[in-house]
């Protein structure tokens, strides 16, 4: 007997889309802007088409597909938008419908699962939050005492490459005597990777409690060492006291350090090409402070890729993507190591740890020699006074 496909309407798809994005999701057309821009047209025959997930919704269909997490929530479509749709807010609550009906990709509730047990994505233990600063001696946080706290985030505590980002700035903080204090294992998972993954209430759940944190540490001036920690506590945090002001670390550093001679250790003879960051640049616009610390390290030469600032092209760890696999061949990174190595630059600088993993792996698999890549933290640190 001939079998037939069919497709299961849901009529409170489409309402229940608008009520989470507050009829944000209305004005889309299916112009097909944002399939043209995004990036994954760069490693796929077969695109990832925003605008046939949207026309799915309108109609009623909410069926289980990868497509829908594929979005590194990079931001590269929605400047293009004519109507002015916040696409990865469409994602995101496309994404907690799939949470809703209990169809989202295998691994995700235990990732979730993890943020609750561990207060990290990582599926660590929290009493090992501080164990990569045990010799360290920081300073917990006091407002009387510190001027600003510093965030160290999930990813920097556990990943043990991105601990050395955090070391680095330890290290520039103190160089330039900078008085600053940690939360320690009191320190909050920021819910960043929740909120990607689209599950939105449990996100408000994690930021309310955050926020709580912070107000009752009386935390004003907050350094975050990734662009996904600061971005959702500028952008997606309820408010918190009338002094509280989160920064990237980049903005922060451009503003208080002294650019004489006498703050560098010798030169940095090594030619330099500078990756943004999709939560720093586009989501953000901070495309100058990472450039300007770069430029003022003697004997660095900064040489741009074809595709910089608000054209740079995503590391693909964005958008929970870390957490999922990627074909070796559908790799965003791949093509950036690629692009870099083209500028003669031997070291790719960057200001996010996602960014890091992404094009050291692409790095490794493409066995491209003599090139590396290193968080500017790190860059800076090698050339300040021991």
């Amino acid at each position: 007997m001939e079998t037939v496909d069919h497709l299961v309407l849901d009529d409170e798809c489409w309402e229940e889309l608008l009520t989470l994005t507050e009829g944000e999701a209305a004005p889309c057309f299916q112009c097909g802007v944002c399939t043209a821009s995004c990036p994954w047209g760069l490693v796929r025959d077969e695109t990832f088409s925003v605008r046939m997930l949207i026309r799915k919704a309108q109609l009623g269909i909410l069926e289980e597909q990868e497509e829908l997490w594929l979005c590194t929530t990079c931001s590269q479509c929605e400047p293009y938008c004519p109507r002015g749709v916040p696409i990865i807010e469409v994602i995101q609550a496309l994404r907690y419908l799939m949470w809703k009906r209990r169809t989202t990709l295998d691994g995700l509730p235990s990732l979730l699962w993890s943020v609750y047990w561990n207060n990290n994505p990582w599926f660590q233990p929290p009493s090992q939050r501080m164990q990569w600063a045990a010799a360290l001696d920081l300073p917990d946080y006091d407002p009387d005492q510190h001027e600003i706290l510093l965030y160290i985030g999930c990813t920097a505590s556990y990943d043990r490459r991105a601990q050395r980002l955090a070391h680095s700035l330890t290290q520039i903080l103190r160089t330039h005597q900078i008085p600053f204090g940690v939360l320690g294992e009191n320190e909050p998972c920021c819910g960043e990777t929740v909120l990607r993954l689209g599950h939105l209430p449990y996100f408000m759940e994690i930021a309310e409690a955050g926020a709580k944190i912070f107000r009752d540490r009386g935390v004003g001036k907050l350094i975050a060492i990734s662009p996904h920690c600061y971005d959702v506590f500028l952008n997606h945090y309820p408010e918190v006291n009338e002094t509280f002001e989160p920064l990237h670390y980049t903005e922060y550093l451009t503003s208080i350090m002294d650019w004489g001679e006498s703050q560098f250790q010798g030169s940095y003879d090594r030619i330099v090409t500078y990756q943004d960051p999709c939560f720093l640049g586009r989501r953000n616009q901070c495309f100058d402070a990472p450039r300007e610390i770069l430029k003022n390290i003697p004997g660095l030469t900064l040489v741009e890729m074809d595709n910089s600032g608000p054209d740079g092209l995503c590391c693909g760890g964005g958008g929970g993507r870390m957490w999922m696999e990627t074909a070796p061949d559908e790799r965003f990174s791949d093509l950036r190591v690629q692009e870099a190595a083209s500028t003669g630059a031997s070291i790719i600088a960057t200001a996010c740890p996602y960014c890091i993993t992404c094009l050291e792996d692409s790095i490794k698999s493409l066995d491209i020699e003599g090139l590396e890549v290193l968080d500017i933290a790190e860059i800076a640190a090698k050339t300040l006074p021991r």
